[in-house]
């Protein structure tokens, strides 16, 4: 069987990545699933829906915040981006994921992909055609993964750790309640918040995730349109501005594609047109 002079590039690079061993463990991470350090995982998808992968790219680790992406774009296709951005900003922060981000007086968050927004966004997303909030988010996930191996499940272990230690997520949400960004009681909103953020992934799910919305919103496999054009250029341009949080700028010298990162160690990249990339 011949190896593809991809499948051997990605391995020899990963080899020169294992030695590395900065950067610390979430501390939930820690708590509810202990992971292995050593654990290294890539996969390519290019908009044909090939995928390419190295190293432990079955590893199932939680989204965390890359989820984020998909609220944001079911939220965008649902209300479209005057409605949405009422509520939440598309301007960098500057600022670490769990600041206290609120613009003076109004209240809306600075952009979607910091905790804050990422709760107001979730609060915008309604239950449809007796589909729930949670059901449709998750839903939308599984739509944009579909073609990679395994199906998404909600790690409910991560999700009982987010939801003990979540006191500063559920201070976000009440102050965001203050202002009327959420219109409702705040404790729903951060329960679907946190179980989305606990869903269990591989880098071949986000890699197929990631192609989708390099495909401009439709699964390369599939072909099934996840998002609209429109709202997937929206979503991109608030990946690339806003995605690394405080480390935005340095992001975009260095890698300078649109991106998302999640605590629990993956991080979703998009080549435009051309492929998704996930890493653990």
């Amino acid at each position: 069987m011949m190896i593809s002079p991809l499948h051997r590039y990605l391995s020899e690079m990963l080899e020169n990545l294992r030695p590395m061993t900065s950067g610390t463990v979430n501390p939930v991470t820690e708590v509810a699933t202990n992971p292995d350090v050593n654990k290294v995982g890539i996969t390519i998808t290019t908009v044909n829906g090939h995928q390419y992968s190295s190293g432990d790219s079955d590893q199932k680790f939680a989204i965390q915040s890359i989820a984020k992406v998909f609220a944001y774009g079911l939220a965008l296709d649902d209300l479209g981006p005057t409605e949405v951005g009422k509520k939440v900003d598309v301007e960098p922060s500057g600022d670490p994921f769990n600041e206290i981000s609120l613009q003076r007086g109004s209240g809306r968050p600075a952009n979607p992909m910091i905790n804050a927004g990422a709760i107001a966004t979730v609060g915008l997303i309604k239950g449809k055609g007796g589909t729930d909030r949670l059901s449709r988010i998750s839903r939308h996930m599984e739509l944009a993964s579909e073609g990679s191996p395994g199906e998404l499940e909600i790690n409910r272990t991560v999700y009982h750790a987010e939801n003990i230690g979540g006191h500063r997520n559920r201070a976000l949400a009440w102050l965001l309640r203050s202002f009327e960004i959420i219109d409702s009681d705040p404790e729903p909103v951060v329960q679907d918040y946190f179980l989305e953020c606990s869903t269990d992934v591989t880098t071949e799910n986000l890699s197929m995730m990631a192609a989708t919305l390099a495909n401009k919103g439709v699964n390369p496999v599939t072909g099934r349109e996840v998002f609209s054009e429109e709202t997937t250029r929206q979503v991109l341009g608030v990946m690339m501005t806003c995605g690394m949080y405080d480390a935005a700028g340095n992001w975009m010298i260095d890698i300078g594609l649109p991106a998302k990162s999640g605590v629990d160690g993956g991080i979703m990249l998009v080549v435009p047109g051309q492929i998704g990339i996930g890493v653990y």
